[in-house]
């Protein structure tokens, strides 16, 4: 069973029906509504003539700041270029040169132009209509409007499919239940825990929080990257925001400030293009210098012509909001855009309980460390997407999966969760924004963590006093899984006392290899309370289920 219908889910999907295998996809809205539909810019592979997949591993590990897994890194950027070809296979069309060659772009961190892209900046929606129409073509078996909600285990402690929450045209339709002895959590992020962020309604931490429910180790979840530049529509705005593609940067547009000066300059050798939280950073500073509450960026120079056939969404989408980038700078500042964390994983995309696996946004595989590169996350997708289908196939002919479908068993004594009413989501938004954003301190995380744990603490007791919470919905769950997730991002968030990455502690400035060069990896413990540890870099890979 494949939970979510982005690049990674439907890829994992394909692939394991390929193999044989009897599949089943689940998705919480249509299969084209997850986060791969909105990536802009593009998918990085060492595909041009003369780079190399060594030059794209240097370039991750750099952008990492000491935390990627080198092992994982490597898988990536050598498995790469393959994958993207079987991607083109698969019917996705990427935009070509005159000559019939992948016309490859730049972003930020990148030292080589790698990045294919299709529709000048609608990636994400070929990718996307590419593995939709393959997965109808093949019939596999989906169920859209679903939302899973936890994990079923067998007596032994094995992955025995999924409760989940199918959705009505209108009305609540009930709980139901798949059984599988694979799952493929494939749930993309959790941007929806900020107030603005570039990530759909959907993006809700759902897989996350069912992994940790589910005793699941995550790792990393204090690296959340926020994209540099993201359309500014006021102090105000809340939900999905429009996002401007670093690839605008990545041919030519710049970074200034109301005056016009380009303040990146001399701030990193790459200048705009330097990695996602330099640039975030850059903005941030120059933002607080100038009492601003965003600054610019101009790509006037590149005419009409070039903005109508390279940037198309994002020329609609600014003039959909009354700016012309044809004629002024488009103003931008940083939102939620990516979780570099999440659920732990080995290089089959395996977790810590056996039977789960996890690809995509909602994984942390150990390739973006403490920082994504652009354009790493549809390869990543893709990539170990791959992986797991070939691992479960591989473990169904060693038997290593049960000849049948293990029955789910109850287990006694584990407690019920609370659930949160659905406005719940709004004062969580507006915690995270103003005590775990770009800009973080000691001070402002403790607040954070009392304020999260006093909602959680609320319907804790409401559980205890009247024997229920919140009415069971989708709106309630969801808002129960970002507080979950919120819970687990704060509390590693203060255990790291460094500035690396995208994590920027205001009271932390400096980086500090000595004491942090280490991952944090956090579990739930059956209480609900969290248990937190540190692991050395060497050591990032969970010992696999059958060592347990």
């Amino acid at each position: 069973m494949v939970v979510g219908s982005g690049v990674a889910g439907l890829t994992a999907a394909l692939r394991c029906e390929a193999a044989g295998l009897d599949t089943v996809v689940v998705t919480k809205a249509r299969l084209d509504d997850g986060s791969t539909r909105w990536a802009q810019g593009g998918i990085a592979a060492a595909l041009g003539e003369g780079d190399t997949p060594e030059q794209h591993l240097d370039d991750t590990l750099v952008a990492g700041a000491g935390l990627c897994d080198e092992g994982a890194v490597r898988i990536l950027v050598t498995e790469g270029p393959d994958a993207v070809r079987r991607l083109i296979e698969t019917g996705a069309h990427f935009d070509e040169s005159s000559e019939g060659a992948l016309e490859l772009t730049r972003e930020g961190g990148h030292h080589r132009r790698r990045i294919a892209h299709a529709g000048g900046d609608a990636t994400g929606a070929e990718i996307s209509r590419a593995l939709v129409e393959a997965v109808r073509a093949r019939a596999l078996r989906t169920v859209e409007n679903a939302l899973v909600l936890d994990l079923l285990t067998d007596a032994d402690g094995r992955t025995a499919g999924v409760t989940l929450h199918v959705m009505g045209e209108g009305q609540h339709d009930g709980v139901g239940a798949v059984h599988a002895p694979a799952v493929v959590l494939a749930t993309g992020g959790m941007g929806q825990v900020f107030s603005a962020t570039t990530n759909p309604n959907v993006s809700t931490g759902d897989g996350v929080a069912l992994a940790l429910r589910a005793g699941a180790e995550v790792s990393d979840l204090e690296f959340v990257q926020f994209h540099p530049t993201v359309l500014f529509l006021g102090p105000q705005a809340e939900g999905q925001q429009p996002l401007v593609s670093e690839a605008v940067r990545g041919e030519g547009a710049h970074l200034v400030d109301a005056d016009g000066v380009r303040f990146m300059v001399g701030q990193h050798e790459l200048a705009e293009l330097a990695p996602r939280d330099i640039v975030a950073k850059g903005i941030m500073r120059r933002m607080r210098e100038r009492d601003a509450a965003h600054m610019y960026l101009d790509a006037r120079h590149f005419g009409a012509d070039m903005w109508e056939h390279r940037f198309p969404t994002i020329l609609a989408a600014c003039r959909a909001h009354g700016i012309d980038p044809v004629r002024e700078p488009v103003p931008v500042a940083p939102a939620a855009h990516y979780a570099s964390g999440g659920v732990r994983t080995d290089a089959a995309g395996r977790t810590t309980v056996p039977g789960l696996y996890a690809c995509g946004e909602v994984a942390c595989t150990g390739v973006h460390g403490a920082n994504r590169l652009a354009s790493n996350s549809l390869l990543e997708g893709l990539v170990y997407a791959e992986r797991i289908a070939a691992d479960i196939a591989a473990a169904r002919s060693a038997d290593g999966l049960p000849a049948r479908v293990p029955q789910p068993v109850p287990h006694p004594g584990t407690p019920e969760h609370p659930l949160l009413a659905p406005e719940t989501r709004f004062a969580i938004q507006r915690i995270m924004t103003a005590g775990a954003g770009v800009l973080r301190s000691g001070h402002s995380l403790s607040r954070a963590a009392e304020q999260l744990q006093h909602l959680h603490a609320e319907a804790r007791d409401a559980l205890v006093e009247n024997g229920k919470t919140a009415e069971p919905g989708v709106d309630t769950w969801e808002a129960t899984n970002l507080l979950c997730v919120a819970r687990v991002l704060v509390a590693a968030a203060r255990l790291r006392e460094e500035t690396r990455g995208c994590h920027w502690r205001e009271d932390e400035p400096g980086r500090d290899d000595t004491a942090w060069r280490r991952h944090i990896v956090v579990r739930l413990n059956p209480d609900r309370t969290l248990a937190a540890h540190t692991t050395d870099t060497a050591d990032f890979p969970p010992t696999r289920p059958q060592e347990q």
